[in-house]
């Protein structure tokens, strides 16, 4: 996949060391600035990705691109070697404390702020123990008690009780924050929320707070407005920031989110950024998002550098933080497009991609076409897909085995330590068979199936209703069959079976003229799942799917289950 390309580096003489300093936000409504040591201080960050081992090698890059500021989402014992690395290389660190339900839409860990002391005890501790660890360290700009749990905490509630664990939360915070100040006053605290709605509860209920905080993509350009509106009496910074995420963007006609492209990633940071400074004497800076070296599907929507490979985003990122002009700059893709009907590509067959793509400097690019599942398993990794490269800007790629919406990558390299990175999607499934699917509504058992879970009960008669929104599963164990009655002895000559996740390995077709006596017309080792299609002559009243080693620790199941005569 990606590979790792060395950062520049920060100039011969390097980066001054940051020093030991009080850190204040100081003036008037709307009139603020944060100082250190009675220095203006605007922040220009991003937030950090790379693993904590790596700081030493990435510092200096960040120093190279203008960045003075790195956020993280929590502090502990693993947080001192980032801590050094940052000031060594004249960088200070927003250090964040990690509070449940953290991380907004879709979080996990619910907790009952209202009533549960124990854990809000214990992270008061954790807090007090690791602020006074580093308190006096020359990398610390600001504390961060927490990161979206006011949004999160809708999963957990909702009604009066929504509000009630909402106004505990701000006030925990607050808490937080007269305790962490009592043991430093020489940082500001801050707190982040994904929405400029969570500001009213900080208002009310956190008044110890220095500064506001927020997460913000394609809605950067309204903070200001909602500021204004809500008659806020502190100033803030953009803890989150940059191009439109997925759950702002129009669905394509797959159903999925319709990602930028990387022109338009490159142009939403700089709208971001001048939007956010735009608002004088409030907005204090931001770390944008996301100095990361994922490769996966997060990486590709917002990574600088995935896998260490530059972007135009992350060139656009230094400009503005006056990081100075590069000698190369990455590959533009514009243009890419499936060739026909991309909402229905046809299983483990070819389909074409094409794209328009052009070097800034002529440097010879090499390709790759990459494939996520995210939208039908929510699995966000990228795996390589078999293709050619036509020599006329399109390529053929063997689309995936299993049916249902992929998106699909074209990455170009120019050699450089550059990349660019353009998505679309395609919607696959399973190859059309000739003849007719005689066991279509045809009357159908199995060894079991699963009454309980979400989307239950998972009947034998789903695989093959002819819907490949509907499926049959069963226990978790071996061996299982399905069964299709098709009223009387008939001929066929294919069979089609449309795996979900929960496949089989191994199985076998067989057929029966009683329902007790079966014979084997066909044998599958070493099944991968999807959409599997095969010629087999048999005949018989009864058609089965004998499954005898599951792919999957779950059980097996299928969509459909097509027996075919021409």
């Amino acid at each position: 996949m990606f590979t790792l390309a060395h950062p520049s580096g920060a100039g011969a003489a390097g980066p001054a060391p940051a020093q030991a300093g009080v850190v204040e936000v100081t003036g008037s409504q709307g009139d603020w600035q944060l100082t250190v040591d009675g220095q203006p201080y605007t922040v220009q960050g991003l937030t950090w990705g790379p693993a904590v081992d790596q700081a030493d090698q990435y510092m200096p890059d960040l120093v190279s691109m203008g960045v003075n500021t790195i956020r993280t989402w929590g502090t502990d014992a693993t947080t001192a070697p980032l801590l050094d690395a940052a000031a060594a290389n004249g960088i200070r660190v927003i250090a964040g404390f990690w509070l449940q339900p953290g991380g907004g839409p879709g979080s996990g860990g619910c907790v009952d702020y209202v009533n549960d002391h124990d854990y809000k005890g214990y992270q008061l501790y954790l807090m007090n123990e690791w602020v006074g660890a580093y308190k006096d360290h020359p990398g610390v700009l600001m504390w961060n008690v927490g990161n979206e749990s006011l949004l999160g905490l809708q999963n957990c509630y909702s009604g009066a009780e929504l509000e009630a664990q909402r106004d505990a939360y701000a006030r925990f915070v607050n808490d937080a924050a007269e305790e962490i100040k009592a043991l430093d006053p020489n940082h500001p605290v801050t707190s982040t929320d994904a929405w400029t709605g969570a500001w009213p509860y900080y208002q009310e209920h956190s008044p110890a707070l220095d500064l506001l905080a927020v997460n913000s993509y394609g809605d950067v350009c309204n903070i200001q407005e909602t500021w204004t509106a809500g008659g806020y009496d502190r100033p803030y910074i953009l803890t989150e920031g940059g191009p439109a995420g997925e759950w702002e963007v129009e669905d394509d006609v797959n159903g999925v989110p319709e990602e930028p492209t990387d022109v338009e990633k490159r142009d939403g940071y700089r709208a971001a950024w001048e939007c956010l400074m735009g608002h004088e004497g409030v907005a204090l800076g931001g770390t944008l998002f996301h100095y990361g070296l994922e490769e996966d599907f997060g990486g590709v929507w917002f990574n600088l550098l995935p896998g260490g490979e530059r972007r135009l985003s992350y060139y656009e990122v230094a400009e503005l933080y006056g990081g100075g002009s590069p000698a190369n700059t990455p590959p533009v893709i514009s243009g890419l497009a499936v060739g026909g009907d991309r909402t229905a590509v046809p299983a483990g067959q070819e389909f074409t991609l094409s794209a328009d793509v052009a070097d800034p400097d002529g440097d010879q690019l090499s390709y790759e076409v990459l494939l996520s599942s995210k939208y039908l398993d929510d699995n966000g990794a990228l795996t390589p897909a078999e293709f050619t490269a036509n020599g006329d800007g399109s390529f053929s790629v063997t689309a995936p085995a299993r049916p249902g919406p992929w998106k699909v990558y074209l990455a170009a390299r120019d050699g450089q330590g550059n990349i660019g990175i353009e998505a679309t999607s395609v919607g696959v499934v399973p190859p059309l068979v000739d003849g007719t699917n005689i066991a279509l509504g045809a009357a159908t058992t199995a060894s079991s199936h699963q009454a309980e879970g979400d989307g239950a009960p998972f009947l034998p008669s789903h695989a093959t209703d002819g819907d490949l929104q509907t499926r049959w599963a069963s226990d978790w164990s071996d061996p299982q069959w399905l069964q299709v009655d098709l009223g009387s002895v008939t001929s066929f000559d294919h069979v089609q079976l449309v795996w979900e996740t929960s496949y089989a390995r191994s199985y076998q077709v067989q057929v029966s003229d009683n329902g007790s006596d079966w014979r084997t017309v066909h044998e599958v080792t070493g099944g991968t799942g999807g959409a599997e299609t095969a010629a087999v002559s048999g005949s018989g009243r009864y058609v089965r799917v004998l499954g005898t080693e599951r792919g999957t620790g779950w059980g097996y199941s299928l969509y459909e289950f097509g027996v075919y005569r021409s």
